[in-house]
C-alpha cells in the first residue's frame, strides 16, 4: 500500500461520483441528494486527511515538483485549493438540490477538485514518489485510510490559512 496510489484511486472516485451527478435528472433531488451528500463526505474527509498526514511528510522531505519551487509553495497551493472546494460544497449546502444555484455550487467544487488533482499529481505526488520511501509511503496510506474510515459519517469543515498551515508544519 503506497499513499500515493490510495490518493490516485480516490481522485478516481471522486471524478465518479461527479460523472455519477451527471447521468441522473438534473431536478431528481430524491437521488442527487444523496449521492452529493456521499461524494460532500469524501472530498472533505479526503482533503482533511491529506492535511493531517500527507502535507506535513511532504513539507519535511519535499523539494517542490512540477512548476511549484518547494514544498511549502506546493502545499500552500493544495490548501488553497482544498479551501475552495470546501467553499463551493459549502455553497452548495444552502441551495436546493436540483436547483440551478445548486447545480452552479457543484460545478464551482467540481472545477476547483479537478485543478487541484491535476495539480496534486502532476506536482505533490510526483515529489513525494522521489522523497519518501515505501515504508514511509506505507505507514501514511494506513493512518490516512484508518482516519478517513472513522470519519466515514463527516467531518466539519472550516477553511484554513495556508501560509499559518506551512508555518505550523515546518520542520
Amino acid at each position: 500500500m503506497d499513499i500515493t496510489q490510495v490518493i490516485l484511486i480516490q481522485h478516481a472516485e471522486q471524478r465518479q461520483g461527479f460523472a455519477y451527478l451527471d447521468d441522473i435528472d438534473r431536478h431528481d433531488a430524491a437521488r442527487l441528494g444523496p449521492v452529493w451528500e456521499r461524494l460532500a463526505i469524501l472530498l472533505e474527509a479526503h482533503a482533511a486527511a491529506e492535511e493531517r498526514y500527507f502535507y506535513p511528510r511532504l513539507l519535511e522531505i519535499g523539494t517542490g515538483g512540477g512548476e511549484q519551487e518547494s514544498a511549502a509553495s506546493e502545499t500552500k497551493d493544495a490548501i488553497k485549493d482544498h479551501n475552495e472546494i470546501r467553499d463551493a460544497v459549502r455553497d452548495a449546502g444552502e441551495q436546493d438540490v436540483g436547483s440551478d444555484e445548486w447545480w452552479d455550487a457543484v460545478v464551482e467544487a467540481r472545477k476547483a477538485n479537478s485543478d487541484h488533482m491535476a495539480e496534486e499529481e502532476r506536482e505533490d505526488l510526483a515529489d513525494f514518489r522521489r522523497h519518501a520511501d515505501l515504508a514511509t509511503r506505507h505507514a501514511i496510506a494506513l493512518d490516512f485510510l484508518a482516519f478517513e474510515a472513522e470519519h466515514a459519517t463527516g467531518i466539519r469543515t472550516r477553511d484554513r490559512d495556508p501560509d499559518a498551515y506551512v508555518a505550523g508544519h515546518d520542520a
